[in-house]
């Protein structure tokens, strides 16, 4: 019931922020000192343009990790509404296709690669996440010691209702 609960939930947000991952853990520092690493942010993407100033989360083909960047620059043909997009992350010196962030040849982003704004945020409660997979070891850990309570529960929520007949 819990996992169901959940997996609904997650679903809705997906549907009301318009993004395919509404929550999202910041993984490095480059965007120091407005997100530190361990942070969560939450992502909402809809029609309204992207402009200058923007905090947006992109995916790089090729790369596992979403970017969070703010965005530079912006260019918008006018004939299609097709826009192209610079980033760079708020410590970095160079902006994302001189740092080598972007992908072989990759000059701007599009609207495609861009996952979602950032519209709030909780300081440092994504540590979790990044502890359980910079080391797996602890995830097995906990996974062993959730499954072993689990399996202990049982066991004893079964003898209880035995001796209730």
């Amino acid at each position: 019931m819990t996992i169901s609960s959940a997996l609904i939930i997650w679903k809705a947000l997906i549907c009301i922020t318009g993004c395919e991952s509404p929550v999202i853990v910041v993984v490095s520092g480059s965007m120091e000192p407005g997100f530190k690493r361990g942070d969560i942010l939450f992502l909402h993407m809809n029609e309204d343009p992207i402009r200058a100033g923007d905090i947006v989360v992109f995916n790089i083909k090729g790369k596992t990790i979403p970017v969070v960047h703010r965005v530079i620059q912006v260019h918008e043909q006018q004939n299609n509404k097709e826009i192209y997009v610079l980033t760079k992350g708020d410590i970095n010196k160079k902006d994302d296709r001189l740092g080598g962030i972007y992908g072989s040849g990759q000059l701007w982003l599009q609207r495609q690669h861009i996952m979602g704004r950032a519209i709030g945020f909780l300081p440092y409660e994504g540590w979790v996440t990044i502890v359980l997979t910079e080391n797996p070891i602890v995830k097995y850990v906990l996974i062993g010691a959730l499954s072993l309570v689990l399996i202990t529960s049982k066991d004893r929520g079964a003898k209880q209702n035995s001796r209730l007949v």
